[in-house]
């Protein structure tokens, strides 16, 4: 019979313990079979005693026998002990027995192993497994001292002995035996001997004894073993995780475990990583709810895992392993950390989850970091656990996430960081993280939509597939949720996941697939970035794959381009073009490739073309169609590099299309009856009657007029013609598609820069009174035609390097100012003209005509006669188009464009001004590269014979004119895309984006690029600048003769002028940006400034941010000197302010900005610009607030104003102004009122309350300051808003201030209280002015006005009280008054007397106390009805 121990595996022989091993029971023949083997009694106590009590020793391998249950067993064996005869001393004796029979290492095992029960188990009485003999007798305390000292002296023999063939360890089977003793008889004497034991024992049982000390010892030792361990921490610091396992499962004093935190805290930084689990664990489960934030801020600040795992160095090390075929077990050891850094995170989810006040100290401390620099990956990881494990805490995430974006604390890299690191503990909690980016798009604010788009773009990038997937869905349905900040911001992560797993995006191209049944209601750039990632996924370089995509694409583009409906064919035009520069992208060819990948190569191109030829087919017959098709494909090839055959096919193509259509010989004259003559205008060079080309412009555009006359009877013709419309837009496509070819060289089309067109004179003259209304239309519309063409060859040509070119550009600018002029002359005197298209744009449709019929019957119903034929000549050009007839039914567009084209204002003399800005969509959009002319200087420009030599030179420049012309059009863009307030939820069911009119290329450039265009043109802006400045301290010199000054003119004045505000505004916006905060953009906003710095002194490289914003401060400031109007004076402060934000230390410059702002107050500016501007009140409201916000001494400023210049204002005659501060005048003092009092208010309440504890001097200083402050409000003391505001504020801030000054300083205090006495008589009488008026803007404000004088009554006499001074208060009776002092009689004789007193402290007469609290309970009932009123009039200003 094989027996128990036999039949153990040796796993389980290891941890073979009396308490944990359990005893199957024996059968019958098991039991009959163990009367052998036994050990023979030769007169020894133990073994007879044992026997006696139902235990039988064995020799050899053979189990102990138990006859009896265990605990039978040790109460036989107690009585028998206790009733022997030679008791005490045969415990003496037993316990020798014991050690002479344990001396045998087989005994010894025997004894320490579990015993065999002879007994059936549902006799037992006990437990259903088998003690040891050595656990039993340890159960008897007579016994238990005497056993354990056996115990730990038979230890030491084991300590370094290796395992026993069966697996088991002696010395922890002898330690195991110690473990659950129902009473230790004494634990002191135990917990020396198992310290010294663990003193001396190998480390590897070390572990084991210390882990094994809560189950052997009792609570009452807790203390000291915690001590002996924590000394023993010191000691062996490779003890460290055993010993915190031991604390966290004893009883200890909070001020130990303390130090025992400090202590790991300190060592933090050098443990194993294997470690950190068990330590983070005792660190989190040992904080209280007083040390957990001081706890976790400190954890946060040594818990480093980024040093274990780095992907860089993980890579690195991998590839040098790989060469070596070590890469398997660095793997191991990769995996091995991760696992560890996984357990830490575990750890502290756990504790989070089931511990609030850690989950909340992790949020405080992370919440009072202020600066970026501090912030850790570590951060982003714990917000988002946090975010994770409950619902009460995600709303507080989101807003502190909102705030860390919004400072910039939490910026790109540390969210790349904090994924990089810690993608498996994020990976868990992917749902969670989706879920926020979800949120955070929905705000408003740009920053945190690109936080949210940072949060998908990672989440995609580290996680799994099925993550993966996840995130696209989450995206797509961004695009589709018609939000226009949340639809652009997940294309664009779309766009860079594609580029970042493009293989994983195609696993996921079904879902983004479905965003084509939302094309409808999306912008033109929208459906441009959905087209490139269908097509970028469709048309990858693997062959045969996504093949279902580029079906669908085809069928949905074919559709829309067949349509008669504008929207649906812009969509199949957009659609069109991009897949098809997706198709012909120039990729790079291996070259080991295939002759497959040629073939793939050459059908793609059949495809190109065929696709190309397609869409001009369906565009041929409409003019706007055609218009947006070369357009599109202009941006294309900008933005695109075409591959080389593809791109001559095209270049050919377009370049004989338009040559075919719109160019003819000079020599070849106009046919065709012409209600003006024709000639050719506007070259730029002699040409013969043999050779140069001429842009056919009139006799095409009367053609087109005629044409559309005869559809008006007939069907549409199907003839082939080009539209006159198309000019510019062709012309753009053609020049960029030869700039591509030719790396930028233009020579191949530079003869369209100096070419003629055929055109009638558009100056009007005299004869703009006798033309018909057609006639006028008529020449309005070339106007605009010329105006573009001028635009577009501006646009081509301004980047040409020769002087020659230079010239012409330059020449042509002044042919646009000049076309400008007459464009205004025509409007001004055609009512409802709408302009020729320019481009095309769902943005732009809502600006265009509609048909001839549709603008005839408004213009009947408006019952103006010739209005339907002016209105019909005005779009001839544009009415044989029918789509947008259909297009009706589809968009909500304007009737007519008068109601979006408010352009007329009429002057005193009847006359109408125009102003071109409304025009903005109606003009081609100017590139953002035309105003690098800005550099140019003087050029030179050399006139040809027809030999083509040098006949003579002229020279030319930039005039004001063109300057002005440029720099409107730059602040304009700048405005648009840096000014721009934050992403606002729009729906795309709208016609939103008005504001985008005119910037479609611009928008398709990022900010960034505009921004490093704009400081490319600092240095041509400066000089201008300079030379403007240089301009006006010329014509304000002293010395100059009065026929200089008469030289220039006010025209050129206003020019200069005009340039000089332009250059501040475009300064402005370039500093005030907000971009710059990013640390990414730094570098962009030091080359600024140092182009500033450079123009006062040379500096070095890589100078300081603060050195650079002082120099570019000085350089800016010394143009106040010249600001030739208020507004310019304005600007430039806004641009010193911008400035002053992006220093460290603003408050060293503030008192010279506040000095520069008071020199435009104190200055006379030039007769009528306050009358003639309407804008003026702003301006000063926004001039006299910097100047108060950023002096030293608002107080003393205010009482300079109130002292100084309102007295000289009331003494000088009605028209005139203060002679100190000329801009105050009696138009202007409820400006500087309204300013003044609103910085009073917030200067007093700023002022800290005096305390008893304060020093003389600070209660005198600070006595001054409200002496100052009373004898302002005395002064401005107007309007009773303010005035109650002021009361309150010298309640709460200046009472305590008397209450300890009125014995030292009691003639300032009376005088004080005297001065504001008056004031509130007159607080009193406009109480009374306003009920007279029956001005509710006043009366709202009574009640609680009334409520703080009767406060102030109170306080005053509290404090006499205080100061034991009671007898000098008394009240007097005030008589309701207006403001001129007449007393009011009320219409109630009964009522008069109750109705015409109030109380105030003063010295006029008595009244009774009960009067004074009729009227104040009076004044309460009036405050409670209109307190409402009132602060909703509060927070309205």
């Amino acid at each position: 019979m094989i027996s128990k121990r036999r039949r153990l595996d040796s796993e389980d022989k290891e941890n073979l313990t009396e308490d944990a091993s359990k005893t199957m029971p024996l059968s019958k023949l098991a039991k009959k079979s163990h009367n052998s083997h036994e050990v023979e009694e030769n007169g020894s106590v133990f073994v007879k005693l044992l026997k006696a009590s139902g235990l039988t020793l064995k020799t050899g391998e053979n189990q102990n026998q138990l006859g009896v249950d265990q605990v039978i067993f040790q109460r036989k064996l107690f009585q028998a002990l206790r009733k022997h005869p030679a008791y005490p001393k045969v415990i003496e004796e037993f316990v020798n027995g014991l050690e002479s029979y344990t001396e045998d290492s087989e005994s010894l095992r025997n004894c320490l192993l579990s015993c065999e029960r002879l007994q059936d188990e549902e006799a037992s009485m006990g437990t259903f497994y088998s003690k040891s003999l050595i656990k039993l007798l340890l159960g008897i305390d007579i016994l238990q001292p005497a056993i354990i000292k056996m115990l730990f002296e038979k230890v030491p023999q084991f300590l370094f002995e290796s395992e026993n063939r069966d697996g088991i360890n002696m010395a922890r089977l002898i330690i195991n035996q110690l473990k659950w003793l129902d009473r230790i008889v004494d634990g002191k004497d135990l917990t020396a001997q198992m310290m010294q034991l663990i003193s001396v024992a190998p480390v590897n049982l070390q572990h084991d004894f210390i882990t094994s000390l809560p189950e052997i010892l009792g609570d009452s030792q807790h203390a000291n073993v915690g001590k002996e361990l924590g000394e023993l921490l010191v000691q062996n610091t490779s003890l460290t995780v055993p010993i915190l396992d031991v604390f966290s499962s004893l009883r200890l004093d909070p001020n130990f475990l303390s130090k025992i935190r400090q202590l790991v805290m300190g060592k933090l930084s050098s443990v194993r990583l294997e470690d950190f689990p068990v330590i983070v664990k005792f660190l989190l489960h040992s904080v209280t709810d007083t040390t957990s934030l001081e706890v976790i801020a400190e954890l946060r600040e040594n818990l480093n895992v980024q040093q274990f795992i780095l992907p860089s160095r993980i890579q690195a090390s991998q590839s040098k392993l790989k060469s070596k075929g070590l890469a398997s077990s660095s793997g191991n050891q990769e995996n091995s950390d991760k696992d560890c850094i996984v357990l830490v995170f575990d750890v502290i989810k756990s504790a989070i989850r089931y511990e609030k006040t850690i989950s909340e100290a992790w949020f405080k401390a992370i919440e009072r970091i202020e600066s970026a620099a501090e912030h850790k990956a570590l951060d982003v990881v714990m917000l988002l656990i946090i975010y994770s494990t409950s619902t009460q805490t995600k709303k507080g995430v989101e807003k502190l996430l909102r705030n860390k974006i919004q400072s910039d604390c939490i910026q790109e890299q540390l969210l790349d960081s904090a994924f990089s690191t810690h993608y498996l503990v994020l990976k868990d909690i992917c749902p969670s993280i989706l879920l926020l980016a979800q949120t955070l798009f929905h705000s408003q604010d740009q920053r945190i939509i690109l936080f949210g788009s940072l949060l998908y773009k990672y989440a995609f990038k580290f996680f799994d597939t099925y993550c993966q997937q996840e995130v696209v869905g989450a995206l797509v349905t961004h695009v589709c949720s018609g939000t226009e900040a949340e639809v652009d911001t997940a294309l664009d992560v779309l766009l860079e996941l594609i580029v970042l797993n493009a293989s994983a995006m195609r696993l996921n191209a079904a879902f983004v697939k479905g965003i084509l049944d939302y094309l409808e209601n999306m912008s033109p750039q929208q459906i441009r970035k959905i087209f490139c990632i269908l097509s970028t996924l469709a048309f990858s370089q693997q062959p045969g794959t996504s093949n279902h995509i580029q079906d669908d694409m085809h069928l949905v583009i074919r559709k829309q381009l067949s349509s008669t409906v504008f929207k649906y064919k812009l969509i199949g035009i957009i659609g069109a073009v991009t897949m098809a520069g997706i198709m012909a992208e120039d990729r790079s060819v291996p070259s080991n490739s295939s002759q497959r990948s040629a073939n793939v190569s050459s059908e793609q191109r059949t495809q190109v073309t065929s696709l190309l030829q397609l869409v001009h087919s369906c565009t041929e017959h409409s003019p706007w169609a055609s218009s947006l098709y070369y357009d599109e494909f202009a941006n294309l090839i900008q933005e695109r590099k075409l591959a080389p055959k593809t791109l001559e096919w095209v270049g050919q193509t377009i370049f004989n299309d338009f040559q075919d259509a719109f160019v003819v010989d000079f020599c070849a004259a106009p046919e065709g009856d012409f209600p003006f003559p024709v000639k050719a205008l506007y070259g730029l060079e002699e040409y013969s009657t043999q050779d140069g080309i001429v842009i056919n412009l009139l006799p095409l555009f009367y053609q087109e007029c005629a044409k559309d006359a005869s559809r008006a009877t007939s069907q549409e013709s199907s003839q082939r013609s080009m539209s006159s419309l198309c000019l510019a837009s062709h012309f753009r496509l053609l020049r960029l598609c030869v700039a591509r070819q030719h790396d930028g060289n233009l020579d191949e089309i530079d003869g369209l820069l100096d070419c003629p067109l055929f055109l009638p004179d558009l100056e009007p003259g005299e004869k703009l009174e006798s033309m018909s209304a057609k006639d006028r239309s008529l020449m309005c519309s070339l106007t605009f035609l010329t105006f573009n063409w001028f635009r577009e060859v501006v646009n081509a040509f301004c980047q040409q390097t020769s002087p020659e070119m230079k010239g012409k550009v330059l020449s042509r600018l002044k042919d646009l100012v000049e076309l400008q002029g007459i464009l205004e002359k025509y409007l001004a005197v055609i009512p409802d003209y709408v302009p020729p298209f320019a481009s095309v744009d769902l943005d732009t449709l809502d600006m265009m005509p509609r048909s001839s019929s549709a603008v005839a019957a408004k213009n009947r119903n408006k019952g103006k006669t010739g209005g339907k034929k002016q209105k019909a000549d005005s779009n001839k050009a544009s009415c044989s188009d029918t789509l947008l007839t259909e297009d009706t039914s589809e968009c909500d567009m304007a009737p007519s464009g008068r109601s979006h084209v408010d352009k007329e204002s009429t002057g005193k003399e009847g006359k109408t001004f125009v102003s071109l800005q409304n025009y903005r969509a109606f003009f081609r959009e100017l590139d953002i590269e035309v105003f690098s002319i800005l550099h140019s200087g003087l050029v030179t420009k050399f006139i040809l014979d027809t030999e083509m030599h040098t006949e003579a030179t002229e020279v030319v420049q930039l005039g004001p004119a063109e300057l002005l012309f440029l720099l409107e059009d730059l602040s304009q863009k700048l405005e648009n895309m840096l000014t721009a307030p934050f992403a606002k939820r729009i729906c795309c069911f709208k016609n939103k984006g008005r504001q985008n009119i005119g910037f479609s290329h611009l928008h398709q450039r990022s900010v960034q690029d505009i921004v490093h265009c704009v400081v490319q043109l600092l240095t041509p802006m400066c000089n201008h600048l300079e030379n403007i400045h240089n301009f006006f301290q010329c014509l304000g010199a002293e010395h100059l003769s009065a026929d200089d000054k008469a030289r220039a003119t006010a025209q050129e004045q206003h020019t200069m002028a005009c340039c000089y505000q332009k250059l501040l505004q475009v300064l402005h916006a370039l500093f005030a940006w907000k971009g710059f905060t990013h640390q990414s953009k730094h570098r962009l906003l030091h080359s600024a400034l140092e182009v500033l710095s450079n123009r006062l002194k040379q500096m070095e490289q890589d100078q300081p941010l603060e050195e650079l914003v002082s120099q570019s401060f000085s350089y800016l400031q010394n143009f106040h000197h010249s600001v030739p109007s208020f507004q310019c004076g304005l600007y430039l402060l806004r641009l010193l302010m911008a400035l002053l934000e992006k220093s460290a230390v603003p408050n060293q410059k503030k008192e010279k900005l506040a000095s520069l702002a008071k020199q435009l107050l104190c200055r006379a500016w030039p007769h009528g610009e306050k009358e003639k501007n309407p804008t003026f009140n702003d301006h000063l409201h926004d001039v006299l607030y910097i100047y108060l916000e950023h002096t030293d001494n608002v107080l003393k400023a205010i009482e300079e104003i109130t002292g100084v210049g309102v007295p000289e204002l009331v003494s000088a005659p009605k028209d005139a102004a203060s002679s100190t501060f000329p801009t105050l005048t009696r138009h202007t003092f409820v400006i500087f009122f309204r300013v003044m009092m609103a910085e009073l208010e917030k200067t007093v309440k700023g002022l800290q309350a005096g305390t008893a504890a304060d020093s003389q001097q600070v209660h005198e200083e600070k006595l001054l300051y409200w002496n100052m402050a009373v004898r302002d409000f005395s002064i401005l003391l107007n309007l009773m808003k303010y005035g109650r505001r002021f009361v309150e504020a010298f309640l709460k801030q200046c009472m305590p201030l008397l209450d300890f000054s009125f014995r030292k300083h009691r003639e300032d205090v009376l005088s004080l209280l005297q001065t504001l006495q008056l004031n509130t008589r007159l607080l009193h009488h406009l109480c009374g002015h306003s009920k007279i008026r029956q001005d509710t803007r006043l009366t709202k404000h009574v009640p609680l006005l009334k409520k703080s004088l009767e406060l102030l009554v109170c306080r005053v006499k509290a404090m006499l009280v205080l100061n034991n001074c009671r007898e000098a208060f008394w009240l007097g009776t005030l008589k309701n008054r207006d403001l001129q002092g007449e007393e009011i009689i009320s219409q109630d004789p009964s009522s008069s007397e109750s109705n015409a007193e109030d109380s105030e402290d003063g010295v006029t007469s008595h009244v009774s106390r009960n009067r004074a609290t009729e009227d104040g309970e009076d004044e309460a009932s009036d405050e409670q009805k209109d307190q409402d009123s009132d602060e909703s009039d509060d927070s309205s200003s």
